[in-house]
């Protein structure tokens, strides 16, 4: 039994992925909103008992894990995993490690309590220096047309926790040429116990590429909806932005930015669905280097921020409210132009126009509003 000392997790991304296609290693690609490796270092970074987490890639992939994982501690990996693992056991300084392979997106935290809990924890199993998690084989198994027995027979899972310093020399004493299918395996062979607990259905490994629908599919999704509202004055010698595009007219509209209506009531809607406050509070209108912006950067920001929280935007509806200009002519290209700004198609982006019927400021001509509503999707 390990106790005290530090815990480290040692993710294995240095793969090619090559059983899944697609252009990028598997591990860099979008899961439920957000690169795949992502996910599992979320889940060992918010762990209470997992000190640190270092991320072992393929030379040539730290633009990508940079993309995906920002300034994290990342070490270059070998040929086969198994190098990979021996140089990433190399570079911690810890007594308990965990290895969990990126492939598996999804970690939960009672599964990661399970397998330390085998090693020093409370209900700890005596003299093990391994502890993996396993599933039971529920289905029938056949091997050249005759039927395996499923007695005793599992799923081998990762995150697998061992004591440090036996996984080292378990690997140091590792046959050359010789592959092994995982580190529990050789730890077996150096003649250390290793502790099964109960895995989860959450950790199946992706590998192929209809393995990706069903990993996204394990994600529960919450809807949510926001509206914004916009309203500036209209002038004589401004420049006329409405939904990102400009429309010739005798007026435009006057703000400290482009004073897009349109665009600003969607942002407003957009951070509303992450309760992150209004256009105002991200880009001050008292703060001179947003004067004349470009309002598309706020309304990317916004969807940035959805984003980054693994969101992602299914519908957008705006409502323009003049009497002029007419809006029907430039519709059609401010739905390209919005949808383009935000990764949807034009289907998902919807754009009305109405009136007051000469009534209010804006049936004086005097300003243009917006009103607009957004709904995303946000993993619970």
């Amino acid at each position: 039994m390990t106790t005290g000392g530090r815990t480290v997790a040692l993710i294995v991304a240095a793969g090619s992925g090559s059983r899944a296609g697609g252009a990028i290693p598997k591990q860099f690609v979008a899961i439920a909103g957000k690169p795949m490796i992502a996910h599992a270092y979320a889940a060992f970074a918010a762990h209470p008992r997992i000190d640190d987490v270092v991320v072992m890639i393929a030379d040539g992939a730290q633009a990508l894990a940079f993309a995906a994982l920002g300034n994290v501690r990342m070490v270059v990996g070998g040929a086969t995993r198994r190098e990979t693992v021996a140089l990433g056991l190399a570079a911690i300084d810890a007594e308990r490690v965990l290895v969990h392979d990126a492939a598996r997106p999804f970690v939960p935290a009672a599964v990661i309590d399970r397998v330390l809990d085998a090693l020093d924890g409370p209900g700890g199993v005596d003299g093990a220096v391994g502890a993996m998690p396993v599933l039971a084989v529920a289905d029938t198994l056949v091997r050249d047309g005759r039927v395996v027995p499923r007695d005793g027979l599992s799923r081998v899972q990762t995150p697998q926790a061992f004591d440090l310093a036996t996984l080292r020399r378990a690997h140091a004493d590792w046959p050359d040429g010789e592959e092994a299918t995982d580190d529990a395996q050789m730890v077996r062979r150096l003649g250390g116990s290793i502790a099964l607990v109960q895995g989860d259905v959450m950790l199946d490994k992706v590998t192929h590429p209809e393995d990706f629908a069903t990993a996204d599919a394990r994600v529960a999704w919450e809807t949510r909806s926001a509206s914004g509202f916009d309203v500036h004055r209209l002038e004589a010698g401004e420049e006329l932005w409405l939904g990102g595009v400009l429309i010739p007219h005798d007026k435009g509209l006057s703000g400290h930015s482009d004073a897009d209506v349109a665009l600003h009531a969607l942002t407003d809607a957009l951070l509303g669905t992450i309760a992150a406050g209004d256009i105002g509070t991200h880009f001050p209108p008292s703060d001179p280097q947003w004067k004349g912006a470009d309002s598309a950067r706020f309304l990317q920001h916004a969807a940035t921020l959805i984003a980054d929280k693994g969101g992602r935007i299914d519908f957008i509806d705006l409502t323009l409210i003049c009497e002029a200009p007419k809006i029907g002519p430039h519709r059609e290209a401010m739905r390209a132009r919005i949808g383009a700004l935000l990764g949807l198609g034009e289907d998902r982006v919807s754009i009305k126009a109405t009136t007051t019927e000469r009534l209010g400021f804006t049936g004086r001509g005097e300003g243009i509003a917006a009103q607009a509503l957004a709904t995303v999707s946000l993993p619970r």
